[in-house]
């Protein structure tokens, strides 16, 4: 089978938050943007998109990659994160590409396959 080669245009992270965690997530997310050259989408307090529970995004670029995600790896505080590539495939990029830092989060992907 031959694997498609596909470029990297960005990362997103999404760190998952609820109710009684909102407060850490902001405290990460302060760090996360005195720290690095990223950019921070705004707070969802509902699921949006595939996203199941509450969430903000985190954009960075793929040379960042080395930096932001072993951060994430040591400081996301119990939180639950989805890195993701940006490769123009949101459907793979979700699913098949991507990696998940602490609990696995049942996606809505059906969202993005109607975007197809």
């Amino acid at each position: 089978m031959t694997e498609k080669n596909t470029a990297i245009a960005s990362f997103h992270a999404h760190v998952y938050y609820n109710a009684n965690t909102r407060d850490i997530a902001a405290r990460v997310r302060e760090e996360l943007g005195s720290r690095f050259e990223v950019q921070l989408g705004r707070w969802r307090d509902e699921p949006v998109g595939p996203h199941p529970i509450s969430m903000y995004q985190v954009a960075f670029l793929p040379d960042q990659f080395a930096e932001v995600v072993p951060w994430l790896m040591l400081n996301r505080q119990g939180l639950d994160v989805l890195v993701h590539p940006n490769t123009g495939d949101a459907v793979a990029d979700h699913t098949v590409h991507s990696l998940w830092l602490g609990e696995k989060l049942q996606l809505n992907i059906e969202v993005l396959k109607a975007l197809i």
